[in-house]
């Protein structure tokens, strides 16, 4: 039995996913309790209210890797959300071009975090804090409120499912993949975990590391993107708080360390996130469903992410001595 805890601390994607099994069950049995149940349609709850922030943490599962990170991806979504509304403005025939346009603005950003960082070598919580800060002004400057028009058709994103799987899910499944074939099957995701584990022993292999941290950033704010798209198509409208009340800076961070990814970079990789996120999605369903206050709900959720933390440290140190 003490074997078994040991190798899953010393793996933390099958410790994350352990820990989401558990917390299903006890999850159930707390709610069964109370005179509640799990039914079909909290399950699809899951997927749809994990979709958004698993696409984001994603991104930053790849900028985390490379030794950086990237705190203007909240922003970066509200934005993104406008600008794609704006240009549809209710068409049907604008679409195509309100997605390029959307996910031109969000490759920009992108390239202007990797640049500040390995160019101008302003530190990866500064300069994308300060990117972040820019974003607001600029909304906090154009939009009052909610802005544009999201037609039917591209509503479609958020609410449509194949049987039982939101297709928002599915645009999960796909980045996801995605992300894991570049990470584990490419150069380029090679030069990732080398970047991100040793920085100074990448560039004297040849690795162009700046370009890697760029591309890397850029991939980042592309998945901001996509998830700016998504709510944009939940919402029928761009918002200027969207991404900010979701809290998908910080939130997407937490999903990806409690996924098993070092902060330091390096060590990690998209299942992992796949599963921390998934495992702060059933958490906040399971206080939905026993109407737990918000307070509790992020106690609860700030004990995990630091017991998750700590036990991933204390293997590195043992491994290390």
């Amino acid at each position: 039995m003490t074997g078994r805890v040991v190798a899953l601390v010393a793996n933390p994607t099958r410790a994350v996913y352990a820990a989401l099994i558990a917390t299903l069950a006890i999850g159930w049995a707390l709610v069964a309790f109370d005179g509640g149940t799990f039914t079909l349609n909290d399950l699809v709850g899951i997927q749809q209210r994990s979709a958004a922030l698993g696409i984001v943490a994603i991104g930053q599962t790849l900028a985390i890797l490379a030794g950086s990170l990237d705190l203007s991806v909240a922003y970066l979504i509200s934005l993104v959300s406008l600008v794609a509304a704006e240009t549809m403005a209710g068409q049907s025939s604008n679409i195509l071009t309100a997605v390029v346009v959307a996910l031109g603005v969000s490759a920009l950003v992108g390239l202007v975090n990797g640049v500040v960082i390995t160019k101008l070598k302003v530190h990866a919580f500064i300069a994308t804090l300060g990117v972040a800060l820019v974003i607001r002004g600029v909304l906090d400057h154009l939009y009052d409120g909610p802005a544009g028009r999201v037609p039917v058709e591209f509503q479609q994103l958020g609410y449509s499912r194949v049987g039982p799987v939101p297709v928002a899910a599915i645009l999960w499944a796909a980045v996801a993949v995605g992300v894991w074939f570049l990470l584990r099957r490419t150069r380029f995701g090679n030069r990732v975990y080398a970047v991100g584990g040793d920085v100074e022993v990448a560039r004297l292999s040849g690795v162009r590391t700046d370009r890697v941290v760029i591309a890397a950033h850029v991939l980042c704010s592309l998945c901001a993107g996509v998830a700016g798209l998504l709510l944009a198509s939940r919402l029928g409208a761009g918002a200027p708080t969207v991404g900010t009340d979701g809290g998908y800076d910080l939130e997407s961070i937490a999903a990806v360390v409690l996924g098993g990814t070092a902060l330091a970079g390096g060590r990690g990789g998209v299942a992992g996130t796949v599963g921390g996120v998934l495992l702060l999605a059933v958490l906040d369903s399971v206080f939905n469903q026993l109407e737990v206050n918000s307070f509790f709900k992020d106690v609860v959720r700030g004990v995990v992410i630091v017991v998750a933390v700590a036990v991933y440290a204390r293997r590195t140190g043992r491994r290390a001595s």
